[in-house]
Formats: structure tokens, sequence, C-alpha cells
């Protein structure tokens, strides 16, 4: 169907089949697919398309217009880095924002796409500050956004601080535990999205944890199966392995109400209970 398409008209179809399969119901979501080119972000055709069945394949021309589907981007294919699956972001950006003129902390920028995505949702007033830890995706990162001021590419890793309040955090790679300064950098009212995935680095399967601030307590539910590539500073072996355990629970895990940092003995309302944090589904109103 595209390719009786203009390239603008084919980004417009893209985020409106984006809008149906995903019952998006934010329309300034759905204007930052239809507006942000991808084929910028992906580096010179043909590409390398991920097939979750069938694994990589190449598309038959450098034409942009075969971006414009649901469907990761190679980026660097002996690593299984990708372009994201865009259905899974529009989704979540449709339910937890951000909005205009929100902050957001981005861990993992990639090449640059869903920073751009970002920042049209923040708009000029907003800002997006995108951690990447691959000196050379960063570097294109950056060359990529210029066209985008509202954000700033820094080059590090999830685990180093970096000062300042934002509405949003957001990891496009998945960790094994969240980091106490991204909890303590969320302003109230602030959305913290986190993929926590364990098993080995082929699956690379777990879920997306969505918390919400709200003064000192944190709420926090399970919101879908996801896999991700590994975040670079934000996964241990003790993590992984007491959230490997944890998994064998998946109706605990849809349990999940809240993400305790009080000082509590484990009891039957621990999903998973760590040093320092706690699933609980325990809601907020009971601690």
């Amino acid at each position: 169907m595209t390719s009786t398409l203009t390239l603008e008209q084919a980004r417009r179809w893209f985020a409106e089949d984006l809008r149906m399969l995903g019952h998006l119901r934010n329309e300034r979501v759905i204007d930052a697919f239809a507006v942000v080119p991808r084929e910028r972000f992906a580096g010179p055709g043909p590409w390398r398309i991920r097939h979750f069945i069938d694994g990589y394949w190449t598309t038959p021309d450098d034409d942009p217009r075969r971006l414009y589907h649901n469907v990761l981007v190679a980026l660097d294919e002996a690593r299984g880095l990708n372009i994201g699956e865009p259905l899974l972001w529009a989704s979540h950006f449709d339910r937890t924002g951000p909005g205009a003129g929100d902050r957001v902390l981005q861990i993992g920028t990639g090449s640059g796409y869903y920073t751009a995505i970002l920042c049209e949702l923040v708009g000029p007033h907003g800002h997006v500050d995108a951690v990447e830890v691959d000196v050379p995706l960063a570097e294109a990162a950056k060359r990529n956004l210029e066209a985008w001021p509202a954000a700033r590419v820094i080059q590090g890793d999830a685990s180093r601080p970096l000062d300042g309040e934002w509405d949003l955090v957001v990891a496009f790679a998945g960790a094994t535990a969240p980091h106490g300064w991204w909890l303590d950098a969320l302003a109230d009212g602030g959305r913290l999205l986190l993929p926590l995935t364990a098993g080995n680095f082929a699956r690379r399967g777990g879920f997306m944890l969505r918390v919400e601030r709200h003064g000192d307590h944190l709420d926090a539910v399970s919101a879908g199966w996801v896999g991700f590539y590994p975040c670079a500073g934000a996964r241990s072996a003790d993590d992984e392995a007491a959230l490997a355990a944890a998994l064998e629970d998946p109706a605990g895990q849809r349990a999940v109400r809240s993400l305790r940092r009080d000082i509590h003995d484990r009891d039957e309302t621990c999903w998973l209970h760590r040093d320092g944090w706690c699933l609980s589904k325990r809601p907020r109103t009971l601690h």
C-alpha cells in the first residue's frame, strides 16, 4: 500500500495504522509518529529488518517508504541492536505521556529516532536528556537530532547519576533493577518506564514496569511482556537471578501495585524483594 503513497502520505498512513493497532487516543502521539522521518535515523538503505520468527531480512531497495511499518530496523545486526518496535512505544507514550513542556530522561537513545519522537511530544518548552553508552551511536544521534533543539545527547551509561528532575524517565534497554537515582529524579507525578528483563541474552525477556510518583509513594504496575537489548550499567547477576525466579510467578507479577523503598521484612505481599527496593502487591494506601 505504501508504494502508491508519497513519503509524507506514507508517514501519515504509518501513524494511522499504529492508531488502529494500538487503540491510540492521544493525537499528539499519532502526529509525532507521522512527522519524524525514520529514514534519518536508520542510515542508508537497503535496510535490514528484523522479523520475530524469520530473523533479519533485507528490504528490496532503499525506498524510505519501506520503513513506515511496525518493524524493527537493524542498527547493529551482529549485536541484535535495533530501532525498536513503533507500536510498543506508541502505546506506552499514549498511556503515560509525556506532555507539552515535560522534562524527559531517556536511557539508551540509540541513533535518536525515539528521542525525536519524545521531542515532538514535549514541544518547544520541554526538554529531553538522552543518554547513550555507545560512543559511535551517541555521535550519530547528535548529528541526527540537530533539527530538534529540545534534545541533549549525553554519552555515558545508566549508572552515572545526572543532576536534574524529570517528569518521565524511560529506559530503552533491559535492566535487572532500577537505579535509585532514577527513582530519586522523578518529579511528583512523574513516571518511570523500565523494561525489567532476565533470561539468557538470546531471550532478553521480561516485562515493562510502569511507576508513578505520588509524594513519597511509588505506584507500580506490570505493563506487558517485552524483550530488550541489555542496559549497560543496570544489570547484575544477583538481580537477574532474583528477577528470573520472580517471573516464575506471573500471577504475582500482574498483582504488583507499588515499588517500596522502606525497610521491611519480606512477606507474602512481596513479589520481588531486593536490597533497598521491593515490587509489592500492597497498594500505597496500605504502606
